[in-house]
């Protein structure tokens, strides 16, 4: 948190600055400046972020002062800085694939069937299920031509929460052109190889989606060492100038999305990119910057 001190030398005490001051810094960067009256516009006056000014015709308006800009600026260095090696590969591919025109999410959790899990594979037996899951024969392969398969599959099996770093699928209105993708992000090769042991992990991916791929920097690890139904993409370079190669195209395999995965995409707010956000409406946060509601009054209609 920041605090700033308030332009007068015999002011009272300096002004906390939160990232609900700072949002609506954002907000009123990106907007024409309507003010909305409200408290926390009237701290962001008496830090000098902000000035107040007044057209000819009565019309008040925002403005960001230097102060203020150079607040922003700051905040955004912070949190480029806090992002992970992990994370912003993450955001580099999840970029690609919103330029191929793909809908992303990310930090989803999903419930997923697998078959019964072997010993050591990172998820112990479900209380209810116990060793009778794990005594249960062994199944046809994933995504059976039976349409009805996920409901066989789950009636047979267990359950676990998948959460796949990046989750896509294609901007289609027609459910059999969805092709669900899952893309797991690893940054390092431990990271990688504590994934490739859990072979239940890898189960919950493939039964989510119609392809399945591994993201990593390139020198990780070698095509012959993931699975040969998962699809490959290396980075060159660095994170933040480097392209993607795609070593090999992941195994297609028919995949209907159950209807639980629908319900928690419809819940799940998908990634935007850069162009959605420079046609985003005036006064509209970013959306990574946006903090729950504070009972703010909305900003005022502007005047006629």
């Amino acid at each position: 948190m920041t605090v700033l001190p308030s332009p007068t030398s015999d002011s009272p005490p300096a002004i906390p600055i939160t990232r609900f001051h700072r949002t609506r810094l954002m907000q009123i960067w990106r907007s024409a400046g309507w003010p909305c009256k409200d408290g926390l516009e009237i701290d962001l006056l008496a830090a000098g972020l902000i000035s107040l000014h007044t057209a000819p015709d009565g019309c008040e308006t925002l403005r960001l002062t230097d102060e203020g800009i150079r607040t922003l600026a700051q905040a955004r260095q912070r949190g480029v800085r806090a992002l992970s090696l992990h994370d912003r590969l993450g955001q580099k591919f999840a970029a690609q694939l919103l330029a191929a025109g793909r809908i992303v999410w990310t930090e989803l959790s999903l419930r997923a069937v697998v078959d019964s899990v072997p010993v050591g594979a990172g998820m112990p037996p479900a209380d209810t299920a116990g060793a009778a899951a794990h005594a249960a024969p062994a199944m046809a392969p994933l995504w059976a031509d039976d349409d009805h398969a996920p409901a066989a599959r789950a009636a047979a099996n267990v359950w676990r929460m998948a959460r796949p770093d990046l989750f896509s699928v294609r901007n289609t209105s027609v459910p059999a052109y969805l092709q669900p993708m899952v893309h797991e992000v690893k940054a390092s090769r431990a990271d990688l190889l504590s994934d490739l042991r859990h072979d239940a992990k890898r189960q919950a991916y493939q039964w989510l989606c119609e392809e399945c791929y591994y993201v990593f920097p390139a020198g990780i690890a070698e095509p012959d060492e993931i699975p040969e139904h998962f699809g490959i993409w290396v980075l060159h370079g660095s994170v933040d100038e480097g392209r993607f190669e795609l070593l090999r195209p992941a195994r297609h395999s028919r995949c209907t999305l159950p209807f639980a995965v629908w319900m928690a995409l419809c819940k799940a707010t998908p990634l935007r990119s850069e162009g959605e956000l420079a046609q985003a409406h005036l006064g509209e946060a970013d959306a990574e910057a946006l903090p729950p509601d504070t009972g703010a009054p909305p900003c005022a209609e502007p005047p006629p």
